[in-house]
């Protein structure tokens, strides 16, 4: 005689396993969301330096002064954070032109910009 079992729920090697598997998995998503995290906050970072040097930069193109002062130098403040500014004046071949370049950092010390923008003013001719 011959009897059968019936065979209910999982054994402990399939329970293991599949714990395995959901705690790779929970790894891999935890890791996925941070890496998002971090590029979400430099994307940040960047759009609003990019906001302030365009901001000092229009400043400059206000200014009637002939030529742009050269490495002047300032601090902003711009949605909740102090922003450094430095302005680099280039000459062009044009002599009546000149390069304006803004260098936007978060701390005054940073030897890397945030952001740079460049534009060209032209001097007025009365």
């Amino acid at each position: 005689m011959i009897i059968k079992r019936l065979q209910r729920g999982f054994t402990l090697i399939e329970v293991m396993l599949a714990m395995a598997v959901f705690a790779i998995a929970g790894v891999a998503l935890l890791g996925g969301a941070d890496n998002n995290f971090r590029n979400l906050s430099h994307l940040e970072t960047t759009i609003m330096a990019n906001w302030v040097a365009s901001n000092q930069l229009v400043e400059v193109s206000l200014d009637e002064s002939w030529p742009p002062k050269n490495n002047k130098k300032g601090k902003v403040e711009l949605a909740g954070r102090e922003w450094f500014w430095k302005q680099k004046v280039v000459k062009t071949e044009d002599k009546n032109m000149r390069s304006v370049v803004m260098e936007i950092r978060l701390n005054e010390d940073d030897e890397r910009a945030t952001a740079s923008l460049t534009t060209f003013l032209a001097k007025v001719k009365p």
